[in-house]
């Protein structure tokens, strides 16, 4: 095992992020003791990949601490679908329907994720029907955040919707640790129609772009191209 990838058993632990998340929200205290024992947590490095487009469903994740994005990939193009941030659930779809992860995900920075078998999550659904409800609210925010990302992507303007990435991404007034490339596979777009946005942006003065950073010079005129 990769010495970045401490493994340790299941168990009731002060960081666990079991009670944080509205998923199990209503199990009793006891089935989340036997969640945790009969899970595993374990230590991952930036760049892990846990799964692939098409595997076979195999766990459900709880992303702990850190962070983990989730992906398609068609020919050379990255199609970016999420930025999850822990605690998150992810990996749902290879536990319900046809049992089929639709999408990759890989950590981005070190990470602690706990993984609950597909076999553990089944019975779970068994014994505790309100789970059943949120998982399914969870497949269909997620439905429905991809088809407005992909009705943005149809209908609106790339600028706009550059804007509103920029917004979404700040930090305060700066946009950090983000390239061009990055930005395109947000957007869906080549990484040269995402340059072109940005120059833009950068030349009407409300941004200023740096290696890796970009800062909002006119946030007021940002929020305003973004409605745009």
């Amino acid at each position: 095992m990769n010495r970045k990838q401490k493994s340790r058993s299941g168990g009731i632990s002060q960081d666990s992020s079991l009670s944080a998340l509205n998923l199990f929200k209503g199990v009793p205290a006891s089935r989340l003791f036997t969640i945790e024992k009969r899970s595993k947590v374990q230590d991952f490095p930036a760049g892990h990949v846990l799964f692939k487009t098409g595997e076979d469903g195999q766990a459900l994740f709880l992303l702990e601490k850190g962070s983990v994005q989730t992906f398609r990939t068609s020919a050379r193009k990255k199609l970016i679908i999420a930025e999850l941030r822990a605690p998150a659930v992810f990996g749902e779809m290879g536990c319900v329907g046809q049992c089929t992860y639709h999408c990759t995900a890989q950590t981005t920075i070190p990470s602690r994720i706990r993984m609950i078998s597909r076999k553990v999550v089944e019975e779970l659904l068994v014994r505790c029907p309100t789970v059943t409800r949120w998982l399914l609210d969870l497949v269909s925010q997620r439905f429905v955040h991809v088809l407005m990302d992909l009705d943005a992507t149809s209908f609106r303007h790339l600028v706009p919707r550059l804007a509103g990435l920029l917004l979404e991404r700040a930090d305060g007034d700066l946009v950090r640790n983000v390239t061009h490339k990055e930005l395109a596979q947000y957007l869906r777009v080549y990484r040269e129609s995402a340059t072109s946005a940005l120059g833009e942006l950068k030349k009407a003065g409300i941004i200023e772009v740096k290696r890796k950073q970009i800062h909002i010079l006119q946030r007021s005129r940002l929020e305003r191209a973004a409605r745009e």
